[in-house]
């Protein structure tokens, strides 16, 4: 049989990339690479006694991106499509070709040099286990999350449901220059965000927990009561005056922090002028003991893979040290365009060409705890929320509307809601002068919680 009479179920995810990178090559392609996805998710909420929906979805894409040399660099196209019959990949890379003539050269345009990782590790990006797991199990999840979360106390009115889903993925990848590999990774997750009222009104926040492994999850019942507790909290919440005080973060704000500076420290923002760090490399940027670090191979992380969008090893790389900014982000285009090699850090979907994300995220922990930070505030805010989007990556002005608890005597005193927090984020670095000891995972990103000496809140 030819490998045109070949069906698609004949033929293994990387044998579909290395079909497609082989009819790119034939349609006039200089270099090509091809990303293949498959997926498949179940999710389910439930509000009260109620099954408010229930999702059940597949999904495959595939995409190629074909390059061409030209004078001044190469020249290159992206094309993507569900169907993966053979004849459809092969139109497609004919596609992919003769969009790439059509484009503008690059010089920093092209493939990885070398360096493409050769043998993947064992992340634990799947348990074997828990893809059996149906959906009914999911079901009951989210209805103990949501019983337990309602049961907490007579004042959880109501909620906006509680939420549990599961999804499995497995990720090929290959490229004209000998790289072919593929992995497979898991993520469930379970929310909940009861509401809470009384003589002062109502109120709503949320708690989840999320994993590689169901086993890994916090239990159901565990999440709802949590949940629950936090909206309780803020009843009865009020506005302060506007004044200047030490602000503390929760792990989950001082995570969005991180989210910020994490968009500063890309190579493309670098190059293109677009983060006030852009000159800044080597220099001190963040208070003593700021140690970000970014690293995709950790076990079980959330934003773990053997390799990048390129086929790049992923890494371990510590983007600010004790306070001094040590390195960009980069995949190979940006890091050509400013003079570096890779750090392993390509991310891409299969109808996109390479950018730069980062994998595991996250602030080194320091060696107090919450308690003992609002202990030592003397007067100040816990941030609990943050809403909305204020920040100037090439400025630094920041500011964002907050809800959280107010700070007399190192006591937590009383729920504060509709305020705002201001500052520069280049300031706020610098002002970190207390980072928590309990580090939270809750995405690809996760942080202790931290405090910052001094910002305007701005209330009454």
């Amino acid at each position: 049989m030819t490998e045109a009479e070949m069906t698609q179920a004949d033929k293994s995810d990387e044998d579909l990339v290395a079909h497609a990178l082989d009819c790119a090559r034939r349609a006039g392609a200089d270099a090509a690479d091809a990303l293949l996805i498959r997926g498949r998710s179940m999710e389910s909420r439930v509000r009260g006694e109620v099954i408010d929906f229930v999702k059940q979805a597949q999904e495959q894409v595939l995409g190629i991106r074909a390059l061409r040399s030209r004078e001044g660099g190469m020249s290159s196209a992206v094309t993507s499509t569900c169907d993966l019959a053979p004849e459809a990949i092969e139109a497609m890379a004919a596609d992919a070709v003769t969009l790439a003539k059509a484009t503008a050269a690059d010089p920093a345009a092209g493939l990885p040099d070398g360096g493409f990782a050769t043998q993947l590790p064992e992340l634990r990006l799947v348990d074997p286990d828990d893809r059996t797991v149906s959906i009914e199990a999911r079901i009951d999840d989210a209805r103990r999350c949501e019983s337990a979360a309602r049961g907490a106390d007579a004042r959880i009115v109501n909620s906006e449901g509680s939420q549990a889903s599961s999804s499995f993925s497995t990720v090929a990848y290959g490229n004209s220059a000998g790289f072919l590999g593929q992995y497979e990774s898991a993520y469930h997750s379970l929310f909940s965000e009861p509401i809470a009222s009384d003589a002062s009104g109502m109120q709503r926040d949320y708690w989840m927990t999320v994993g590689r492994h169901l086993s890994s999850l916090e239990a159901p019942e565990a999440v709802g009561r949590q949940a629950a507790e936090r909206s309780l909290r803020r009843l009865a919440a009020r506005r302060v005056p506007t004044c200047e005080a030490p602000v503390l973060f929760e792990p989950r704000p001082a995570a969005s922090l991180l989210g910020q500076l994490l968009s500063l420290v890309s190579g493309y923002a670098v190059y293109r002028e677009a983060s006030f760090l852009a000159d800044r490399l080597g220099e001190v940027i963040a208070s003593p003991g700021f140690t970000l670090v970014d690293d995709g191979q950790r076990p079980g992380g959330l934003g773990s893979k053997p390799f990048d969008g390129e086929g790049l090893p992923t890494r371990r790389n510590v983007i600010v040290d004790d306070g001094r900014l040590a390195t960009w982000l980069l995949d190979s285009y940006s890091g050509r365009k400013l003079g570096f090699a890779s750090t392993g850090s390509a991310s891409r979907g299969p109808g996109s060409t390479p950018g730069v994300g980062a994998t595991n995220l996250w602030l080194e922990p320091g060696d107090v705890s919450l308690a003992e930070m609002i202990a030592a505030t003397d007067r100040g805010l816990l941030v609990t929320e943050l809403i909305g989007m204020g920040f100037n990556p090439v400025t630094g002005d920041y500011s964002r509307g907050a809800a959280g608890l107010w700070i007399e005597k190192g006591k937590i005193q009383y729920p504060v809601e509709e305020i705002t927090i201001a500052g520069n984020f280049g300031d706020m670095l610098k002002a970190v002068d207390m980072i928590g000891s309990e580090l939270l995972w809750l995405g690809s990103v996760a942080a202790p919680p931290l405090r910052i000496a001094s910002m305007t809140i701005a209330g009454e």
